[in-house]
């Protein structure tokens, strides 16, 4: 299957961070640093590369084998591709030597439309859902073995679903029958049959699936590791821009962003504005796609990407 891959807001991405003042004022023989979290397909990463010189380095991450494989055909000593999540960036990179990093959140589109990873439940496959295959329980794995109080909790946090009960208890029932869902199908039938209401549009297995994956691969947990490793990452003045897809994510972000570009005063405490300490980050912005960006790629139509700036002088 030819499957194509749409990155989300690419210019939008590659603007904010080649616009930071590091890259914009650098020296263009001086080495430049930039990270991309997810290669996915390389959209994001490809066009960096485009607008970064020649003596520039880019590191791109991923733990999907399929989109490593994808990498590793590009044909640009300036790229470094690590088979590895993004929230071990720090392990790859020195504290404050990037000057910009992108973080591209969710699941690409080869990786929904590609029947055997067990993504989707519109396409019959073996219910897999992992990103890295080669290590951690599947998702049918791990639905033959959690008790259901395990199952309800991931199903209601993670995909927050007001069913999440009734249908983590029909799982354990076909459990119990020696019938446990094998495949996507079986999963997404398994759901229909207990969420009798859904949202206009939207399939009653939209919300487990997504609860599943998300558990099935630590996202969130990456998440949060990766957003403080991008912190001591970068050089005072580089940017970091987070496209995210559901509110989960976007909520994350949003907090960590937030909570480090305010400066908490206890009230009452005599202290000057010129003598408050300074946040380490400064928010640049708050991007959405457009009307003609979702009407030619529908996925966009959740995404919303956060920028924000290391401020100068500060330590993470």
């Amino acid at each position: 299957m030819n499957i194509t891959h749409r990155p989300v807001l690419l210019a939008e991405a590659v603007t904010a961070l080649i616009n930071g003042p590091l890259i914009q004022n650098q020296n263009p023989t001086k080495n430049i640093l930039v990270i991309d979290g997810t290669f996915g397909r390389g959209g994001h990463t490809q066009a960096l590369l485009k607008e970064l010189p020649n003596s520039a380095r880019m590191i791109s991450f991923d733990k999907d084998l399929d989109a490593i494989a994808v990498a590793k055909k590009i044909n640009d000593p300036r790229l470094t591709i690590i088979h590895d999540s993004f929230a071990q960036m720090d392990q790859y990179a020195e504290a404050e030597t990037v000057e910009g990093i992108l973080l591209d959140l969710g699941i690409s589109s080869p990786q929904v439309d590609e029947a055997h990873r067990g993504f989707s439940f519109r396409r019959e496959g073996p219910l897999d859902m992992r990103m890295n295959t080669n290590q951690g329980l599947t998702a049918a794995e791990w639905l033959e073995q959690a008790p259901q109080e395990e199952i309800t909790h991931v199903i209601k946090t993670y995909g927050e679903e007001r069913f999440a009960f009734q249908i983590a208890k029909a799982i354990v029932a076909k459990r119990d029958q020696s019938l446990s869902p094998k495949t996507t199908t079986q999963l997404a039938n398994l759901v229909a049959s207990v969420v009798r209401t859904r949202e206009a549009g939207q399939d009653p297995a939209t919300r487990t699936f997504q609860a599943l994956r998300i558990f099935i691969n630590r996202e969130l947990e990456d998440l949060e590791l990766g957003l403080k490793a991008a912190l001591r990452l970068l050089k005072p003045g580089a940017r970091l821009a987070v496209i995210s897809f559901h509110s989960l994510e976007d909520r994350i972000v949003k907090q960590f962003l937030q909570s480090h570009s305010t400066v908490e005063v206890p009230r009452g405490l005599p202290v000057r504005e010129k003598d408050l300490p300074q946040s380490a980050l400064e928010i640049i912005g708050r991007v959405k796609p457009s009307d003609a960006e979702v009407a030619e790629n529908p996925r966009a139509r959740s995404a919303i990407m956060r920028v924000a700036e290391k401020r100068m002088g500060v330590a993470a």
